[in-house]
């Protein structure tokens, strides 16, 4: 059924829906509630809470009024009102600038209420601008009161009232038009076509789970389960529902995941006979630490294997990730392959191409860049040398995956910083050799939970250990009475030589940003902040960087930076990510409740990177307590996975890694923190083999298919 065909539904809101991404009826139905509130408890006048909000039911007693109320030096209000009753007693209840209302409540017809109650002048109590809806029908049937009633993210054109009697029409709809299906079939004497439990291809409650799975796992079916999502009978039921439907959502995607990582492993690889990286290793300026070597093995036996690797790298900052990539890298090009090496920004993108031409090039390998970024002619003339052959290593953004970027003899795939990309545009680049191998790097910790969806295609090695002499980094948390102190301490580390980052969360004071905990006016900002930074340390040398700045502006500002020509950048948080100067050793992050814990600890690690003691100052003027505890957490620990725990415990897992630009599937109802418990059994079910049926299975793989489609940003 398409969306239109509900009643109440025309252009204007069809459209709506559309922009939403509703298209049919069964859409609608997977539009699970964000948030429910129980009206349950429906209260007679004589037990009303007062300064709460309260259900009760009761008969209209009077004619509804309108009237006008005058104030001075403000616009009139126009007031509707009743008086409802029931046997203990009388209600006031008061609308403001709704004079329709007036014909809508009809005088001893009963309704149901939703609202704060208040007491007034002389002692009366009243209820103002309630939810509203008349009781009636047989079963005295009500969608917005006395039951628990779902809460949804509402596309423009629905009120919250109206999205919620439009998903029950649905829900209506659906059950008749079954039904029928039902009672049409019976009446021809031939067998209804299922899917794998119920009504089949025709049935908008297709069943996807086979019943030896659900029974393991003890799940209900899904026809009641989404009616019980929408519209809970009980809070026994609710929960049976959205258990059900957390589990289907993260099983689908982890049988995604695992059937692509079997049909990447299963493939044969690129032979590489000669895997030995003592050459490149011999160039370093330092000995690999134990956990790197022990990663290197790992990557030794994947490629001496005959089958595809396809392993991820995982180590806090610092744990030197871009030396086995580097090293990776070496191998491939020595067997005769092309290697691509992949960044989220231009300027991560430019410092692996330094690192690169430094190691690369005494060993007789030619590095290229391409990004988005670079002239017609730079371009032009590094896609020759790409499809020639001629240039062995290439270093890029998603520029690398695009079409018109043709390989000569890609071997190897290196994807930095994987949570800033969806696997799919990792596939993208893979698809651009004949079976490379992959190797992906990330410097942010992922909490179990999270890389069971980000990275359950990978095998996964962890570099645990920090290269011999690391320091810690000394992290404190100040308000804004010390940013003169502040003042004094870049000074002092800038006369010994040292560098500073100051991070902002937003580039111009008029930045339109949504308000979290900062009021507008009192986040700081990029460009004033320079300026007013230039005017109280005059004597420095003090620059800016932020995201708008033309790439080659932004990158002339890392040079200069990284040659000590700026002393002090402050910058937006566009220096995250794997920027390495090691003579920055004081990073100050203003409004620090901005950021999660996460993307402080990402952004700590822009300092600590050579052998002077290095500081982390958390400037922040809230309050709240969350924030306190968040604060604590980055002073008191520097350990990345205990922050990322607490970060998706505090955050969730939209906002984890500090901004929605990660590869994090978009999901419906899961909530990767609080259902990490069916997110194992999801897991466990997936590897499970289970009796099936021909329609189970074919259900099953329609089910497979309708993921894959639809899966926004994430595993597809």
């Amino acid at each position: 059924m398409k969306i239109s065909d509900l009643n109440g539904v025309g252009a204007k809101r069809a459209h709506a829906l559309n922009l939403a991404g509703i298209y049919t009826v069964s859409d609608l139905l997977n539009h699970f509630p964000r948030d429910y509130d129980d009206r349950s408890q429906i209260k007679t006048v004589g037990e009303l809470i007062l300064d709460a909000v309260n259900t009760i039911r009761g008969v209209v007693a009077t004619e509804p009024e309108n009237a006008i109320l005058s104030r001075k030096n403000a616009s009139s209000l126009n007031i509707t009102k009743i008086a409802i009753k029931d046997h203990t007693g009388t209600l006031e209840i008061i609308w403001f600038n709704q004079p329709y209302l007036k014909k809508y409540f009809k005088k001893d017809s009963e309704y149901i209420f939703t609202g704060k109650v208040r007491t007034m002048y002389g002692g009366r109590i009243q209820m103002q601008s309630p939810d509203y809806e008349p009781c009636g029908g047989a079963d005295n049937h009500t969608l917005s009161g006395g039951r628990i009633v779902p809460v949804y993210t509402t596309p423009k054109q629905f009120s919250q009232k109206t999205f919620r009697a439009l998903i029950f029409q649905a829900l209506d709809a659906v059950q008749v038009r079954d039904a029928k299906m039902q009672s049409h079939f019976n009446e021809s004497g031939r067998a209804l076509p299922r899917g794998a439990a119920g009504f089949g291809a025709e049935s908008h409650f297709d069943e996807y789970l086979p019943a030896s799975l659900r029974e393991k796992y003890g799940l209900i079916e899904r026809k009641t389960a989404v009616q019980n999502i929408h519209f809970p009978e009980s809070n026994e039921k609710f929960l049976s529902a959205r258990h059900r439907l957390v589990f289907e959502e993260l099983f689908f995607i982890q049988r995604i995941l695992l059937n692509l990582k079997e049909s990447i492993t299963t493939q044969p690889g690129v032979p590489m006979p000669d895997v030995h990286f003592q050459p490149l290793l011999d160039n370093l300026p330092f000995a690999l630490t134990s956990a790197q070597s022990n990663v290197l093995s790992e990557i030794a036996a994947d490629l001496a294997s005959g089958g595809r690797m396809n392993r991820l790298i995982q180590g806090d900052v610092g744990s030197g990730k871009t030396a086995i990539a580097l090293a990776v890298a070496y191998v491939a090009m020595k067997n005769g392959y092309q290697a691509a090496l992949m960044a989220p920004t231009d300027v991560l993108a430019n410092q692996h191409l330094s690192q690169c031409e430094k190691y690369f090039q005494p060993l007789g390998f030619e590095t290229v860049l391409l990004t988005g970024s670079i002239g017609v002619r730079a371009r032009r003339e590094a896609l020759t040398k790409i499809e020639s052959g001629k240039t062995a290593m290439v270093v890029g953004t998603h520029a690398l995956f695009q079409d018109g970027v043709v390989y000569n003899n890609l071997g190897l795939v290196i994807t930095d910083e994987q949570h800033r990309f969806g696997v799919d545009q990792r596939l993208s680049l893979m698809k651009k050799g004949e079976h490379p191998h992959t190797l992906v790097m990330t410097a942010t910790p992922i909490p179990r939970t999270l890389g069971m969806i980000l990275y359950g295609d990978l095998d996964i090695s962890i570099i645990n250990a920090l290269p011999p002499g690391r320091q810690t980094i000394k992290t404190y948390c100040v308000d804004s009475r010390y940013r003169e102190r502040l003042h004094n301490f870049i000074r002092k580390e800038v006369f010994e030589s040292r560098q500073t980052y100051i991070i902002c969360p937003a580039i111009q004071e008029s930045e339109n940003m949504s308000e979290k905990e900062t009021p507008k006016a009192e986040l700081q900002n990029v460009l004033n902040y320079t300026q007013e930074l230039s005017a109280a340390l005059p004597d420095l040398s003090i620059s800016y960087l932020h995201g708008k700045m033309r790439p080659t502006e932004k990158q002339q500002t890392m040079d200069d930076f990284k040659q000590g020509k700026i002393q002090v950048i402050v910058s937006t948080t566009v220096i995250e990510v794997g920027i390495h100067v090691p003579n920055a050793t004081l990073i100050i992050i203003e409004n620090a409740e901005r950021f999660g814990l996460s993307q402080l600890h990402q952004l700590r690690g822009r300092v600590g990177r050579g052998d002077a003691q290095s500081y982390c100052v958390l400037l922040t003027d809230t309050k709240n307590d969350e924030t306190k505890a968040r604060m604590k957490a980055m002073t008191d620990t520097s350990d990345g996975f205990k922050l990322a725990e607490l970060d998706l415990k505090l955050r969730g897992a939209g906002d984890f890694f500090g901004t929605r630009q990660h590869g994090l599937p978009s999901f419906s109802i899961a909530n990767l923190y609080k259902d990490m418990d069916i997110l194992k059994q999801a897991q466990s079910a997936a590897v499970e083999q289970f009796e099936m049926s021909p329609a189970e299975a074919v259900a099953l793989e329609k089910r497979m298919v309708q993921v894959l489609a639809t899966t926004r940003g994430g595993v597809m």
